[in-house]
Parts: structure tokens; sequence; C-alpha cells
């Protein structure tokens, strides 16, 4: 359905409107920063009072961002009825002067979903469909969709049933060169996108889609609108999206900001666990063991293991006296302390109780006779006195504590990947070689795989806080303190004259404010966002989850995420033809329904945006190998540019590759995707728009052009080697080059030689 071309006059009308509307958010952004000077100026007050101050704080706090955030594209759609047009932007602007007329339509809000739905087939009341594009606050052009067939004659525009909605403004998106940094899509989504976005699903939602069908696009925009749409309840829990790797999570940052929502925490896997980065590297094999549930035994038996007997007794020290902790007794106790069923930590007071009662007795029994004959001369109290001592002393306490210790996750971890006599007391079950993998894992600190392995941990530990909540008592006296000697210098320097003859109407600081409500004041934790608080706490659960690149979750990475979200509300995202972890899955239903059962929902996407369909013909070859029964998403569009391959020597790889990017030297991003050897070899060509990177790093990505370096290397380096080099050819954007020393792999032999050859 072609285009029309609107005149010129229209044009300066939408200019007009437009900067109108920016007149009306600078009066919202002014309004809200006098508000939230006013909010924090004031003091004092009742608890509610501050809690009042603290929600207005956040609240206009979050206006201003959502105000910032929106002065780019502010309007950019215009949706026009019989008898009305609907103006379509990043937000909502009502008329205040004028019974609150909608100024414009929040893309979210249910009154624009025919600005994404309409068609010719289906147009939902919609006469023309208008596409506003501006730069700053100017107006650049505009383009009309006629979707009603008399409106379209009278303006002089033949229109085709079905295509693509906004196609103009479409392909204009889709053919814009790479900055390195994710757009928002608010301006063209799909109706099979607006469907999936919009989705009143409760419990897990599943998009299935291909390469470039927009899947990432699809999860980000669903987390604006849910937060949009369930404010109240989501702003409080929080909305975390995990994504593969840290460089997709830099590429996605500004999406959700551009739409106004700055509430969400962006994690992967790996730096879920609060104060831990992954930075050790594991192998293929050790990260597949590690993913398996089979682990879990493994963690369950070195967290037993340090609940240890004593060979032989060890004899302690005690006031002059020397006291026997034989191997009975611990077992006794270590016996009452497991049958309790709490967790390793909290199970240990119980142990500690049990050997101070055993070793009180005997001591009793020294010095005061036999206790069975009930000829002691020591009374209960005169026991539970050495009961104290005893917990006083050092050496006792020690002895105890090598018995049972208190431990951390990373204690246990780290001695587990070190200790070739633990790992194998922990994991009779696996052979040499697993253990040998487990062993062999480079560099310090823990691994992405290690992060769920640490999570499980602190769940068999538990975590004794009595010691933190003494811990945070003492700082929060500490506050007070220093809050209350303020209040006193203030007091103090107040010339006494003054004090005699001031005005006793006219108040001063230590009038308006107590020592308790300034230490508040000045708590930082009292002014993080619902997600640096739950960044920082293992045990937070979240309103809603979004999962990118799902299929990569280990199951032990699911048992890590599915504690976070007991409601079981989530979007995943992904595809199964593009697994590449040997720990992820290729079957939804496997990994969801021990979770929820038959409570999880598979929807689909089918429309190919980013990928050319020239790339998607060599492609498809490959998605046959791994799945004939999955359907090849249909591209919209063709680039013009066919896929070439060109074989070189081993002493000119590096410099071929050179000279393939000055050759194929376009406006936007390059990548060279190989293999994690040749990546080392190839880190010199990186620059400012050339990326040298392994297929692990391009999950979620996409490159204006792509060069795959040794595609046998890439089918060689994994088990799932084949929707590896699935994903690296599905990358592109626009132009697609192989470069090979060894033969190519049979499913890319179609491909055509290089027309050119670099000059060497």
């Amino acid at each position: 359905m072609p285009d029309a071309d609107p005149s010129h006059t229209e044009q300066q009308l939408e200019q007009q409107y437009v900067t109108m509307l920016y007149s009306r958010l600078d009066e919202l952004r002014k309004h809200a920063k006098s508000r939230l000077s006013t909010v924090l100026l004031e003091s004092g007050g009742t608890p509610q009072a501050r809690s009042e101050r603290e929600s207005f704080n956040a609240m206009y706090t979050e206006d201003l961002a959502k105000y910032d955030a929106a002065e780019n594209g502010l309007c950019f759609g215009r949706i026009d009825f019989d008898d009305e047009h609907r103006y379509v932007g990043r937000l909502g602007i009502l008329d205040t002067e004028n019974d609150y007329e909608t100024l414009l339509l929040d893309w979210r809000a249910p009154m624009a979903r025919p600005f994404y739905l309409a068609t010719p087939a289906a147009p939902e009341g919609v006469k023309r469909r208008r596409h506003i594009r501006s730069r700053s606050r100017a107006v650049t052009g505009i383009n009309d969709e006629y979707l009603d067939l008399d409106a379209a004659r009278a303006a002089g525009v033949v229109t085709e049933a079905g295509g693509v909605a906004g196609e103009s403004a479409l392909l204009d998106a889709l053919n814009a060169a790479r900055t390195g940094q994710m757009n928002d899509i608010v301006e063209t989504i799909q109706t099979e996108q607006d469907s999936i976005i919009r989705s009143e699903h409760k419990s897990v939602l599943v998009v299935q889609g291909g390469p470039g069908t927009g899947k990432t696009a699809v999860a980000l925009h669903r987390a604006a609108f849910l937060l949009y749409t369930y404010r109240q309840q989501l702003a409080k829990a929080g909305v975390l999206i995990i994504g593969p790797n840290a460089t997709f999570l830099d590429y996605i940052s500004q999406v959700l900001p551009s739409l106004g929502e700055t509430g969400v925490l962006l994690s992967t896997i790996g730096d879920l666990y609060p104060g831990v980065r992954a930075t050790r590297i594991d192998s293929l094999a050790a990260g597949e063991i590690k993913g398996s549930l089979d682990i879990l035994d493994v963690l369950k038996n070195a967290v037993r293991d340090r609940q240890e007997v004593p060979s032989s007794p060890i004899v302690l020290r005690f006031d002059t006296y020397d006291l026997k902790l034989d191997r009975k007794t611990v077992t006794k106790a270590r016996g009452r302390a497991r049958s309790s069923r709490r967790p390793h930590n909290l199970a240990r007071p119980i142990f500690v109780s049990a050997v101070i009662e055993a070793l009180a007795l005997q001591m009793a029994e020294i010095i005061g006779g036999n206790l069975v004959d009930g000829g002691s001369l020591l009374s209960r109290d005169d026991i539970a006195d050495i009961r104290d001592e005893m917990r006083e002393d050092a050496d006792i306490m020690s002895a105890i504590g090598s018995l049972w210790p208190e431990l951390s996750p990373q204690q246990i971890l780290a001695e587990l990947w070190t200790s070739p006599r633990r790992l194998e007391k922990a994991a009779p079950q696996f052979d040499d070689n697993q253990r040998s993998e487990l062993l062999q894992s480079v560099g310090p600190g823990f691994s992405a795989a290690d992060a769920p392995l640490l999570d499980e941990l602190a769940e068999i530990l538990g975590v004794d806080d009595a010691a933190e909540r003494e811990r945070a008592q003492r700082q929060w006296r500490a506050q007070i303190a220093d809050a209350q000697g303020a209040l006193d210098i203030l007091t103090g320097s107040a010339p006494q004259d003054l004090e005699d003859e001031m005005d006793p109407e006219i108040l001063m600081a230590y009038d308006l404010i107590d020592a308790s409500q300034l230490a508040q004041r000045h708590d930082l934790g009292q002014h993080q966002t619902t997600a640096e608080r739950a960044a920082g706490d293992r045990t937070w659960t979240y309103g809603h989850v979004i999962v990118d690149e799902a299929q990569e979750l280990s199951a032990m990475a699911w048992r890590m995420l599915m504690r976070r979200i007991p409601n079981r509300w989530m979007t995943l995202v992904g595809d199964t033809a593009q697994t590449g972890d040997p720990a992820g899955t290729s079957s939804w239903q496997t990994i969801l329904e021990p979770y929820v059962a038959k409570r999880w929902k598979l929807t689909q996407l089918t429309v190919n945006y980013r990928t050319p369909s020239e790339i998607m013909d060599v492609a498809h070859r490959v998605l046959e190998e791994i799945d004939p029964t999955q359907a090849v998403p249909r591209s919209v569009r063709d680039s013009g540019f066919a896929p070439w391959s060109l074989k070189t020597t081993a002493e000119n790889l590096q410099e071929t590759v050179r000279r393939c990017i000055e050759h194929e030297s376009h406006a936007g991003l390059t990548a060279v995707i190989a293999g994690h050897e040749t990546v080392k070899n190839l880190s010199g060509l990186a620059g400012d728009s050339v990326s040298v990177l392994s297929v692990k790093d391009v999950k979620g990505l996409e490159f204006d052009t792509v060069f795959i370096v040794e595609p046998s290397d890439i089918l060689e380096e994994s088990p799932r080697g084949m929707n590896d080099l699935y994903v690296a050819l599905t990358r592109a954007t626009q132009r697609l080059g192989i470069i090979h020393v060894e033969s190519l792999p049979a499913v890319l032999d179609n491909i055509a030689e290089a027309a050119f050859t670099p000059v060497m």
C-alpha cells in the first residue's frame, strides 16, 4: 500500500501542534521541578508525613525522568476517524485548561492500539494513519496511510489490502545504520508484536521467534507496557530483565529509559547473585556439568562434609580440668541438629548447644559427683553458669566451630573447585574426567555458571542474620548519636542573650526535628530506587521477570530465577534453534512444566525484520539441519547484497580479513565472528566501528556487516556448533561474507565465491 505524500501545509500544521505539545511538556517539567524542590525543603513531622514526602520525592523524580525521556520523538503518529483524530506519542498529555481533553495519547493506552493494529483489511474505524518524523523539536516529515477506500480515493491514493503496518516508517528504521545502541520500536510496532506486548496472560508467556523477529524489542516494550498498566503493583516489587551477556545489556540499556521507565533491574545470570561478578571462565564441559541438576547432590554433600565427627577424642582444657569431646558426643549433637531440618548455619546453634550441654554435664560430674545417682553438689543454676562460661571460652568454641563451622556459599564453592580431595568426596558419582573439568576453570573468582550454585548453597546453608541485625542496630544508634551531636552544636552555638531576647514564635532547627528524624533523612538506604534495593538483596522477589535468550539458561539457572518470582509471572523470549550453551534447552515444556505445570502459553513471532532474504536463504539450510520442523521467519525486505565466501591461507588470514573489512567499508557497525582462538588472533582488527567477537558474545546483537571467519571452527567448538553457526549467520542487517582456510561445511557450499580479490 503506497504512502500518500502530504502537502507542505499539512507538515506545517503538524509542526504547530507538536510545538504546542512541547510547550505543555515544558510546563509539566517546570511544575514537577517546583514540587520536588518544595518536598526537599520540608523537614520534620510525623512518620506518616515523612513517608508521604518520600513518596512525593520518588513520584516527582520519576516524572522528571519520564519527561526528559519523551524529549525526542514526543509525538510520532496520528490516527483519523470519522469524527475525531488522536495523536499518539511517548507519554500522555492532557489539556488541564479544557476539561482535561487528551492532547497526546500514551502509546500504551488502549485508545492508541488502532495505530498499531489497523490494516486495510481490518481498519478498526481508522480512515488514515499518519507517521510523524521529527528531530529534536522539529517535524522533518510526515507519511500517510489510507485504510479506508473512500478516504483513499478522495485523496487520490490507491490502496491494497494487507501489507506491513507503517511500511515506510518501518523500512526507514530497518535500513538505518546501526549505532551500537538498540533503539525503541514504539513508532513501528507491528500487529503480532503488539498482541504479545499487551498480552494479559498472568503466568509464563513464552515468545518463540527466529532471528530478527524483534523478540528483544517486544520484551522491552512489554516491560514498559506492564509498568504503565500495573504501575502500583510493579513499582514496589520491580521488574527484572535477564540478558545473555554484559554487551547485550549495554546494547539495550537505553530502550526503557527512552520509554520513560527507569526502575528496572538489568542483569545477567552470572551477575544476579549479590556481590559476585562472573570473571572465571569455564570450559563448555564444566559449564554443562554445573548447569545440570546432578550438581545438587554435589553441593549438599559438600556441606554435609563440613559437619565433621572427630576420629579420636578432642581434649579440651577448661578451668584446670581436661574434658573429652568424643565421637559419640559429636555424633549425637550432629544428629539432633540435622533432624531439625534447618539449613546448615541455622542448625548450627542446635549443634553448639548440644555439645555445650554434654561438656557441661561432663564438667559437673568431675567436680560435683555422679548426676545419675543424684549425688551432685551442683545446682541447675551452677550448671547453667558452666554452660555460659564455656560459650565464652575461645578454645572450646574453636573446637566446636571446626566440627560444624559457620559457612558462606563462596567459601564452600571456592574450596570445592580448588581441592581435588573435597570434590572427590562430594562428587563420587562423577568420573575423573568430569571432576578434572570442574577443577580446570580459568581465572579468579567465580564463573557465570557458578552464580546459580552460590544461590543454591545459600539455600542449603541458610543465613544467620542475627549478627547483621546487631550491626545494623549499632550503625543506626551511631547515626542517631551523630545527628544529636549536630543538633547539640546548633543549640550551643546560639548566643544566650539572643535566646533570651528571641521571639518565642521563631523556631530553631532543633525545634523542628529530633535526632532520629535527622538521622533518617540522611540514611542513603531510604533513597535507593526499587532496582537498587533489589540488586543487593538475594531474597528479593520481583513482580515480573523477563528473560531474553531464555533458551540459554541451564536447569540450575532456572532454579535460581524461579526463587525470585514466586508468582510465576514471566515473559520469556528466545529461539530453541539458537541454543548454543550445552546446558541450555531445546524444549520449553521440559524447562517450565516442573514449575508451572500447564500454566504457560506459547506465542510465535513469524516476521523477520532484521535479516534480509538473501542471508535467510543461506541460514535456512542450517536451520533444517538443526530442526527441520521449525519454520523460517519471513523476511520483509531484500538488501540487494548477495552473501559471498572467500578462501585464503592460514598465513594470510588476518590480512585477508583486514582487506575485506576495508573493501566492504560502509556506514554502521561491522562484526567479525569466529571461534575463540581465532578471535584472539584477530583481536587487533577491532576498532571504533569494528568488533571481533565469538558467537556467545553476539547473542541478541545486530550489525550492518558481518564476516564469519572459519565457520568449521564454530561447528567444532561446541556440541551445538550448528546452532552457533545459525546465530552467526543471522546477525547481519545488510551484508554477509565468509572467509575460510578449511573447506566450507556442506551446509554453506551453495554460497557464491566473492566477486572481488583483496589486494595483498
